[in-house]
């Protein structure tokens, strides 16, 4: 008999909520009724849900019942206010705001690289009802990292270039008008960013709340679902006047000197494609809308020659990444449910 699954997005208006709704068409749960939920400022537009056009609803204590996965992609106030009230109703919660992180009895999860190293999700078991899906920045960096465990790596730092899309379209605007403003000589707006971001390059900020604690997250997520903690690995951000996409700058030392084409060879994987040098290097358009995290990797002097020291130039589409983990982590939740269960 099908399984037929009822799955709610809350926050469904975010741009990472769009991106999920069409990653969830395109995985195991195409045939679910999916619900757009958010809040009531956003209640009434119409989104594509699969082949049809849904409306968003509301957020009210009924819009929980029956509903089997919520996943919260909206603001991490939306999740700290509902979050409780999905799982009285017997939904099973991914955060994808991140918001959850530290609370009692709910795990980062990043199941590709969890999977690929003990064969389940770690930290999920019969009784995890809620899991925060890791950030793509982190998933990345482990997932790139986890592959070059066989090259032995004695040290390894990156840099983190982050675009606005990481905290949604208000950024996305903010950096449009600040680029706008400064062409027309005019003050720049500083509602999410505190300060000038357009044209300009910035490692922090200062008091702004929605972007400043973004490389402790990374960080302290990267340390949760790295496979081998052994390989210290030093991880900067910095912010770019770019609405989309993730750059990295990966400095990479071996204990032994290595070619080239073993550190590809080691990189080559079923989430990661590797570059050559015969076509464009990596970069926010290129990975637009791709599944998998691009790289290209060159020795440091970028001669052919065996080097303990490799650079790697990667870039991936940081919502999708996001929206396809979140939809790993509610198969391992599935696959932990009951069978034969009645909403």
């Amino acid at each position: 008999m099908t399984e037929t699954w009822k799955i709610a997005i809350i926050g469904a208006a975010s741009l990472r909520g769009k991106e999920l709704n069409e990653a969830l068409a395109d995985s195991a749960f195409s045939k679910a009724n999916v619900v757009l939920l958010d809040e009531e400022a956003e209640a009434g537009r119409i989104e594509a849900s699969g082949d049809e056009a849904t409306l968003i609803q509301r957020i009210d204590r009924d819009s929980f019942d029956h509903v089997d996965f919520a996943f919260f992609c909206g603001s991490p106030e939306v999740t700290r206010k509902h979050w409780q009230e999905a799982l009285s109703a017997g939904a099973n919660v991914i955060d994808l705001s991140y918001e959850l992180e530290g609370e009692p009895g709910v795990p980062v999860c990043a199941p590709w690289l969890q999977a690929a190293a003990s064969g389940n999700a770690d930290g999920l078991s019969l009784s995890t009802k809620a899991i925060v899906s890791a950030h793509p920045v982190s998933l990345a960096l482990a997932l790139l990292m986890a592959r070059l465990e066989q090259t032995q790596v004695r040290s390894a730092s990156a840099t983190v270039l982050e675009p606005a899309s990481e905290y949604g379209a208000a950024a996305i605007d903010e950096l449009h008008q600040q680029t706008v403003s400064l062409l027309n000589f005019q003050s720049l707006p500083k509602e999410i960013y505190d300060e000038q971001m357009a044209f300009n390059v910035v490692p922090s900020f200062g008091e702004s709340k929605i972007v400043g604690q973004t490389e402790a997250r990374i960080r302290r997520q990267y340390a949760v679902i790295q496979r081998s903690p052994a390989n210290g690995l030093a991880i900067q951000v910095v912010h770019v006047p770019v609405f989309h996409g993730v750059g990295l700058s990966i400095a990479v030392e071996f204990h032994d000197a290595v070619t080239r084409s073993r550190v590809e060879s080691a990189l080559g994987s079923e989430h990661i494609e590797v570059i050559g040098d015969d076509v464009d290097p990596p970069n926010n358009l290129s990975s637009a809308g791709q599944a998998n995290i691009l790289v290209r990797v060159r020795s440091e002097d970028a001669a052919d020659q065996p080097s303990n020291r490799f650079w790697l130039w990667a870039s991936f589409d940081n919502l999708k990444l996001s929206s396809l983990n979140g939809v790993a982590c509610a198969m391992e939740l599935r696959r932990l449910r009951p069978k034969g269960k009645i909403q």
